[in-house]
């Protein structure tokens, strides 16, 4: 999501909520749930592709790009400035692109499932509530497929009959910051972005042999949506 778009859409939210009354604090022992559209867009720092031929034949690295899914968030107020939160959404999907080559290199699938620790500053105010969080990101690779051109290309080279791609799980430190805004007791307009430590190492997987690369994929996230508050 462009920053402008993004700052459009605070712009509108903090629009929707004038003149709505003030609405008590948050308080320890409450749950917010927040649902919405998730965006992430990979700012990835890939190593050099080396492929075992002779002489070696060395590619730039690839490239990921964007996806946007659906999202779910739970929030268990620990005090009135606390909370935990536990981030979740659909798969998100990814295709990659070989750079050099500029051939595609297949697609993957993953699951980011992050567990936060929030600060409100604003907890003991009514009203708008911003947030900071700092927590910790799981990251799972799942139905790696290489695409036929990344199989006819690896095969011709390296003279394989079979390619497969796998991309290794991450455990990495997550940041955000979020304001919820609210329309009423119950019902808030919520935005939030994070910074999310994804690092990854990529196999491309034959019959003679095993090429592996790293790859920090380090993306920017940006939710918005709605929260319900019990």
């Amino acid at each position: 999501m462009r920053k402008q778009a993004w700052w459009s859409s605070v712009v509108l939210a903090a629009g929707m909520t004038m003149g709505v009354a003030s609405v008590d604090a948050y308080e320890a022992g409450d749950w917010i749930v927040r649902a919405g559209t998730v965006r992430v867009a990979p700012d990835e720092n890939s190593d050099p592709v080396v492929l075992p031929t002779t002489p070696a034949t060395v590619l730039p690295g690839v490239s990921v790009d964007n996806d946007t899914q659906i999202s779910l968030m739970g929030v268990y107020m620990l005090s009135s400035q606390l909370g935990l939160e536990v981030l979740a959404a659909t798969p998100f999907s990814h295709d990659l692109r070989l750079e050099g080559a500029n051939i595609p290199a297949g697609d993957t699938k993953h699951l980011p499932p992050t567990v936060s620790l929030q600060w409100y500053p604003r907890g003991h105010s009514d009203g708008w509530q911003p947030y900071l969080g700092l927590g910790l990101n799981y990251t799972t690779f799942f139905s790696e497929d290489p695409s036929q051109e990344l199989t006819d290309a690896v095969g011709a080279l390296l003279g394989a009959n079979r390619v497969g791609l796998q991309l290794e799980d991450s455990f990495g430190l997550a940041a955000q910051v979020g304001m919820d805004i609210p329309l009423n007791d119950k019902w808030s307009i919520n935005m939030g972005i994070w910074w999310v430590d994804i690092n990854t190492t990529a196999k491309v997987k034959t019959d003679v042999g095993t090429v592996k690369f790293d790859v920090e994929l380090d993306p920017m996230v940006y939710n918005i949506g709605f929260a319900y508050r019990f």
